[in-house]
Protein backbone atom coordinates (compact mmCIF):
# COMPACT_ATOMS: atom_id res chain seq x y z
CA UNK A 1 0.00 0.00 0.00
CA UNK A 2 2.69 2.44 1.19
CA UNK A 3 6.65 2.81 1.60
CA UNK A 4 8.41 4.85 3.59
CA UNK A 5 11.42 6.54 1.14
CA UNK A 6 14.60 8.63 1.34
CA UNK A 7 14.13 11.72 -0.61
CA UNK A 8 16.99 11.69 -3.34
CA UNK A 9 18.73 14.58 -4.02
CA UNK A 10 18.56 16.20 -7.78
CA UNK A 11 22.49 14.58 -8.45
CA UNK A 12 20.98 11.16 -8.14
CA UNK A 13 18.61 12.01 -11.26
CA UNK A 14 21.36 13.14 -13.17
CA UNK A 15 23.30 10.25 -12.43
CA UNK A 16 20.37 7.48 -13.59
CA UNK A 17 20.27 10.55 -16.37
CA UNK A 18 23.32 9.94 -17.32
CA UNK A 19 22.85 6.09 -17.72
CA UNK A 20 19.83 6.01 -19.69
CA UNK A 21 21.41 5.85 -23.21
CA UNK A 22 23.28 2.26 -21.32
CA UNK A 23 20.00 0.89 -20.32
CA UNK A 24 19.22 0.06 -23.87
CA UNK A 25 17.74 -3.14 -24.38
CA UNK A 26 16.16 -3.55 -20.88
CA UNK A 27 12.23 -4.37 -21.04
CA UNK A 28 11.56 -1.57 -18.67
CA UNK A 29 13.56 1.90 -17.43
CA UNK A 30 12.70 3.72 -14.53
CA UNK A 31 11.65 7.05 -14.77
CA UNK A 32 11.25 7.77 -11.05
CA UNK A 33 13.56 6.76 -9.06
CA UNK A 34 13.13 5.66 -5.47
CA UNK A 35 15.45 4.73 -2.42
CA UNK A 36 12.56 2.64 -0.83
CA UNK A 37 13.48 1.90 3.37
CA UNK A 38 10.65 -0.16 4.08
CA UNK A 39 6.76 -1.29 2.38
CA UNK A 40 3.66 -1.28 4.51
CA UNK A 41 0.76 -2.94 3.88
CA UNK A 42 -3.06 -2.47 4.99
CA UNK A 43 -2.88 -4.29 8.00
CA UNK A 44 -0.13 -1.30 8.91
CA UNK A 45 -2.56 1.47 8.42
CA UNK A 46 -5.57 -0.62 9.49
CA UNK A 47 -7.68 0.99 12.13
CA UNK A 48 -7.60 0.33 16.09
CA UNK A 49 -11.01 -1.31 15.95
CA UNK A 50 -10.08 -4.02 12.62
CA UNK A 51 -6.57 -4.55 15.05
CA UNK A 52 -8.18 -6.00 18.16
CA UNK A 53 -11.14 -4.03 19.16
CA UNK A 54 -15.20 -4.11 18.35
CA UNK A 55 -15.86 -3.55 14.99
CA UNK A 56 -17.80 -0.50 14.44
CA UNK A 57 -17.03 0.50 10.85
CA UNK A 58 -19.98 2.09 10.56
CA UNK A 59 -21.26 0.55 7.41
CA UNK A 60 -18.13 1.83 5.87
CA UNK A 61 -15.60 -0.71 4.81
CA UNK A 62 -12.21 -0.62 7.51
CA UNK A 63 -10.34 -2.82 5.27
CA UNK A 64 -9.08 0.32 3.07
CA UNK A 65 -9.18 2.88 4.63
CA UNK A 66 -9.41 6.57 2.86
CA UNK A 67 -6.23 7.45 1.75
CA UNK A 68 -5.62 10.23 4.09
CA UNK A 69 -6.84 8.33 7.14
CA UNK A 70 -4.71 5.76 6.51
CA UNK A 71 -1.89 8.40 5.73
CA UNK A 72 -2.43 9.45 9.12
CA UNK A 73 -2.95 6.59 10.74
CA UNK A 74 0.79 5.43 9.31
CA UNK A 75 2.10 8.35 10.77
CA UNK A 76 0.91 8.10 13.70
CA UNK A 77 2.24 4.75 13.85
CA UNK A 78 5.84 5.55 12.81
CA UNK A 79 6.46 7.95 15.80
CA UNK A 80 7.45 5.86 18.08
CA UNK A 81 9.89 3.71 15.67
CA UNK A 82 11.30 6.88 14.30
CA UNK A 83 11.43 8.89 17.76
CA UNK A 84 15.10 9.89 18.32
CA UNK A 85 16.27 8.82 14.78
CA UNK A 86 19.15 11.35 13.85
CA UNK A 87 19.74 12.38 10.46
CA UNK A 88 21.93 9.68 8.32
CA UNK A 89 24.08 9.77 5.63
CA UNK A 90 23.80 7.77 2.48
CA UNK A 91 25.91 7.31 -0.45
CA UNK A 92 25.17 5.99 -3.75
CA UNK A 93 28.50 4.38 -4.78
CA UNK A 94 28.43 2.14 -8.07
CA UNK A 95 26.18 0.31 -9.78
CA UNK A 96 25.08 -3.57 -9.54
CA UNK A 97 23.07 -5.92 -10.68
CA UNK A 98 20.04 -8.35 -9.00
CA UNK A 99 20.79 -11.86 -11.42
CA UNK A 100 17.47 -13.70 -10.12
CA UNK A 101 15.25 -10.88 -7.79
CA UNK A 102 12.80 -12.50 -5.69
CA UNK A 103 9.64 -11.24 -8.21
CA UNK A 104 9.45 -9.90 -11.37
CA UNK A 105 11.78 -9.90 -14.68
CA UNK A 106 15.65 -9.96 -14.72
CA UNK A 107 18.21 -8.82 -14.62
CA UNK A 108 17.91 -5.72 -12.47
CA UNK A 109 20.38 -3.07 -12.80
CA UNK A 110 20.65 -0.57 -9.63
CA UNK A 111 22.33 2.04 -7.90
CA UNK A 112 23.85 0.38 -4.96
CA UNK A 113 23.33 2.31 -2.04
CA UNK A 114 25.80 2.41 1.42
CA UNK A 115 24.35 3.71 4.33
CA UNK A 116 24.76 2.30 8.06
CA UNK A 117 22.39 4.60 9.59
CA UNK A 118 19.99 4.02 6.67
CA UNK A 119 20.35 -0.09 7.81
CA UNK A 120 19.56 0.28 11.12
CA UNK A 121 16.45 2.56 10.61
CA UNK A 122 15.34 -0.23 8.08
CA UNK A 123 15.59 -2.93 10.79
CA UNK A 124 14.22 -0.81 13.59
CA UNK A 125 10.98 -0.71 11.50
CA UNK A 126 10.82 -4.24 10.77
CA UNK A 127 10.70 -5.12 14.13
CA UNK A 128 7.94 -2.73 14.68
CA UNK A 129 6.00 -3.79 11.31
CA UNK A 130 7.73 -7.24 10.43
CA UNK A 131 9.40 -8.20 7.60
CA UNK A 132 8.50 -8.77 4.16
CA UNK A 133 10.17 -12.32 3.41
CA UNK A 134 12.60 -11.91 0.90
CA UNK A 135 13.69 -8.02 0.33
CA UNK A 136 13.37 -7.09 3.68
CA UNK A 137 15.08 -7.94 7.01
CA UNK A 138 18.24 -9.41 6.74
CA UNK A 139 17.91 -9.58 2.86
CA UNK A 140 17.70 -5.97 2.64
CA UNK A 141 19.67 -4.19 0.07
CA UNK A 142 19.50 -0.58 -0.41
CA UNK A 143 18.89 0.18 -4.15
CA UNK A 144 18.02 2.76 -6.39
CA UNK A 145 16.15 0.45 -9.63
CA UNK A 146 17.15 1.82 -12.93
CA UNK A 147 16.13 -1.24 -15.33
CA UNK A 148 14.66 -4.39 -15.18
CA UNK A 149 14.27 -7.23 -17.77
CA UNK A 150 14.45 -7.60 -21.47
CA UNK A 151 17.43 -8.75 -23.46
CA UNK A 152 20.13 -6.14 -22.79
CA UNK A 153 23.20 -6.15 -25.14
CA UNK A 154 25.87 -9.19 -24.78
CA UNK A 155 28.39 -7.56 -21.89
CA UNK A 156 25.77 -4.23 -21.48
CA UNK A 157 25.10 -5.28 -18.14
CA UNK A 158 28.93 -6.24 -16.73
CA UNK A 159 29.86 -3.09 -18.52
CA UNK A 160 27.35 -0.85 -16.97
CA UNK A 161 28.31 -2.99 -13.56
CA UNK A 162 32.32 -2.38 -14.08
CA UNK A 163 31.73 1.27 -14.52
CA UNK A 164 33.13 3.53 -12.41
CA UNK A 165 31.33 6.59 -11.05
CA UNK A 166 31.95 9.68 -8.52
CA UNK A 167 29.79 8.89 -5.23
CA UNK A 168 26.65 10.91 -4.54
CA UNK A 169 26.46 11.54 -0.98
CA UNK A 170 23.67 13.45 1.13
CA UNK A 171 22.47 13.28 4.25
CA UNK A 172 18.85 12.64 5.11
CA UNK A 173 16.72 14.96 7.29
CA UNK A 174 13.46 13.82 6.12
CA UNK A 175 11.42 10.61 5.16
CA UNK A 176 8.62 10.37 2.42
CA UNK A 177 5.49 8.73 2.76
CA UNK A 178 5.21 7.10 -0.95
CA UNK A 179 1.65 6.24 -1.90
CA UNK A 180 2.15 4.17 -5.33
CA UNK A 181 -1.19 3.78 -6.58
CA UNK A 182 -1.44 8.24 -6.78
CA UNK A 183 2.85 7.91 -7.74
CA UNK A 184 3.50 10.30 -5.21
CA UNK A 185 4.72 11.56 -1.99
CA UNK A 186 1.28 11.44 0.26
CA UNK A 187 3.51 13.06 3.63
CA UNK A 188 6.47 13.71 5.05
CA UNK A 189 8.06 13.34 8.30
CA UNK A 190 10.94 14.96 9.68
CA UNK A 191 13.64 13.10 11.45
Amino acid sequence: MFSLNVPLPPAVDQLAGDLHPKLTGFDRVRDRHTLVCKRFGVADVGSEEREGGEGGGHGRDRDVPPRQEAVDRLRERLRRPLAGTDPFEVAVTGIDVFDAPRSGSRPVVYLAVESDGLIALHRRLCAAFGAIDGIEGDEYVPHITLARGGNPEPGAVADLVDAELDPVRWRVHALDVWDPEYRETAATVDL
